[in-house]
């Protein structure tokens, strides 16, 4: 749907994943999927956040055409390749916790046990986990951002591509649930806005290097995940500040 400017919110909202969606061959080590939401103030975006992320990658690379992957910079390859030098990891990973706990950013965020939905939740939403994920994700989202004064203003909600029978998909479940089954009894004013993974979008950065670290956080609770810790302190809370329910929706 087109929107005027005179409609536009304040807020963009940013989604990555991590773990894949299969339910028939579901990985041991990493049975969960994650789907993450980055709400981020279109000032702060513009102003700090693609400003902070430019200056840090022309510390690293000399130009800010990189893109940032958590799974590169946990396994460097390629561009990342100097991140095998240890003094080069321990002072990038120290500036990208820094600029991670700078971030004005609510992150609201979906963890899908697959084992339990398939064996609880899978017949009942046959659109599969993903599909699942974003219409939890963007009930709790519209719940953030109407707590947000941002309930009758259109908001931009940013993903990347999947591919061409994935997109459809994804556009029929998006359309569907804000405009005829959410739970807020009202059509949702919200966007899909879909990118292609080499789009070099600030936002789609920042949400992949947070949805992974809530995924082992869940699987491995006690074991220390200093990018959980950052991340905990921005997910959306309640009046009472509580996240659960609100900031992290847990389907097990």
């Amino acid at each position: 749907m087109n929107a005027t400017a005179s409609n536009f919110g304040d807020y963009l909202v940013f989604v990555d994943e991590s773990g894949d969606h299969s339910l028939t061959s579901i990985n041991p080590q990493h049975p969960v999927f994650v789907l993450a939401f980055a709400i981020l103030k279109k000032h702060d975006y513009t102003h700090q956040v693609c400003r902070d992320l430019q200056h840090f990658k022309l510390r690293y690379w000399g130009h800010d055409e990189v893109v940032l992957h958590e799974h590169e910079i946990r396994k460097p390859r390629d561009a990342f390749s100097f991140l095998l030098l240890r003094p080069l990891r321990e002072r990038f990973l120290g500036e990208l916790t820094s600029m991670m706990e700078s971030l004005p950013a609510i992150i609201v965020a979906v963890i899908i046990d697959k084992h339990a939905f398939a064996a609880h939740h899978a017949e009942a939403h046959p659109g599969g986990v993903y599909d699942y994920a974003m219409e939890t994700g963007l009930n709790a989202v519209f719940g953030c951002l109407a707590s947000l004064g941002q309930s009758e203003v259109r908001t931009p909600v940013i993903v990347e591509c999947r591919g061409r029978k994935e997109d459809k998909e994804l556009e029929l479940t998006f359309r569907r649930y804000c405009d005829l089954t959410n739970s807020h009894d009202r059509p949702l004013p919200l966007d899909l806005v879909m990118v292609p993974k080499t789009a070099n979008s600030a936002g789609l950065q920042i949400a992949d290097l947070i949805a992974r670290p809530i995924g082992l956080h869940y699987l491995r609770p006690d074991q220390p995940n200093r990018a959980f810790d950052i991340i905990k302190t921005k997910l959306h809370r309640d009046e009472t500040g509580k996240m659960e329910g609100h900031g992290l929706l847990r389907v097990t």
